[in-house]
């Protein structure tokens, strides 16, 4: 009897022995079945390379956050979790830090780089400008950095800012201003440009005892300081239009200019330049072909003066008088 019933336990135990074997490889089975992928070695990688690799693989990436590390180039990584070499489901999250490159830094050479050159190479090293300051400077371009506080190569942590001083060019130069008086309107012109000053308003005014057409008045008058680039306005002995108006004349619409090319084989640049109402503008620029003629109207409401350039120098000029 006691046999029969050890015979049976024996018999109980072996079949939950067999169905827990049996249950564990089936469920072992099932979780095989699953899509599964093994992390791989980020570490040391860069941060889109790892973003690329861990979607081509079907997983989620999560950065943690970053660090400074003197080992690790910034923007690589420099931990993750699950560690290399694990298994895990597609679909899954797998966490990193980022490395923000080492606390220190040698501050990189900022000198005869335009600001805007400075501000992106700052902004790269994690640093911020600090102090601008802007002066003069015989070589260095305008709106380039003379200096930078501190000097190139120091060390120096990220997220400190570096002052910096901006060129604002040559400093003008100052002569004292001829006198142009007595000078023809060209003669007069062709000083003004030498000097690298800008002609400004060519008035009329009439003065019998002196000959018509040259210049009787200027602003700035002979022997003041000017700066290059400064403007020079003229007065030109001849009869303005409302001496003309009392004395008869019939107002016209406008004048015409003509010049022609002389012969030849290359093309000639042409600028024709109308100064009129205390303002020169450019009326005609371009390039014209030996022989061609040019034809322009001038507006004689108020008076006038064109000069014409040929290929920059200038060569002729003429005055129109209202009327």
């Amino acid at each position: 009897m006691i046999g029969r019933i050890l015979k049976i336990a024996a018999l109980a135990l072996a079949f939950f022995l067999v169905a827990g074997i049996s249950g564990y490889l089936t469920l072992t089975l099932i979780i095989k079945s699953e899509d599964t992928v093994i992390v791989p070695d980020l570490v040391t990688r860069d941060v889109v390379y790892a973003l690329e690799l861990l979607t081509d693989l079907e997983l989620n990436t999560k950065v943690k956050g970053s660090e400074y590390s003197s080992d690790i180039a910034k923007n690589h990584v420099i931990y993750q979790n699950p560690s290399p070499g694990s298994e895990i489901k597609k679909g899954r999250d797998v966490r990193i830090i980022i490395s923000k490159g080492p606390k220190l830094i040698n501050l990189p050479q900022l000198t005869t780089l335009s600001t805007q050159q400075a501000r992106i190479i700052l902004e790269e090293n994690d640093l911020c400008l600090g102090e601008s300051s802007r002066t003069h400077h015989e070589s260095i371009l305008e709106g380039h950095v003379i200096s930078q506080i501190p000097s190139a190569g120091t060390m120096i942590a990220r997220g400190a800012c570096v002052d910096l001083l901006i060129s604002t060019g040559r400093r003008a130069k100052a002569f004292k201003m001829p006198d142009l008086s007595g000078l023809s309107i060209d003669a007069a012109i062709l000083s003004i440009e030498k000097l690298n000053l800008n002609v400004g308003e060519i008035k009329s005014t009439f003065q019998k005892n002196m000959p018509r057409n040259i210049v009787v008045g200027q602003s700035p008058l002979s022997g003041y300081r000017v700066l290059v680039g400064s403007t020079v306005s003229l007065a030109i002995n001849r009869k303005s239009a409302g001496d003309k108006q009392a004395g008869g004349y019939r107002k016209n619409s406008g004048s015409l200019f003509r010049y022609r090319i002389e012969n030849g084989f290359l093309k000639r640049r042409i600028r024709v330049s109308l100064n009129s109402a205390g303002f020169t503008n450019d009326i005609f620029y371009e390039f014209v072909k030996p022989g061609e003629e040019i034809w322009l109207l001038i507006p004689t409401d108020s008076d006038a003066t064109v000069f014409l350039y040929e290929d920059d120098e200038l060569i002729r000029t003429e005055t129109y008088e209202a009327g």
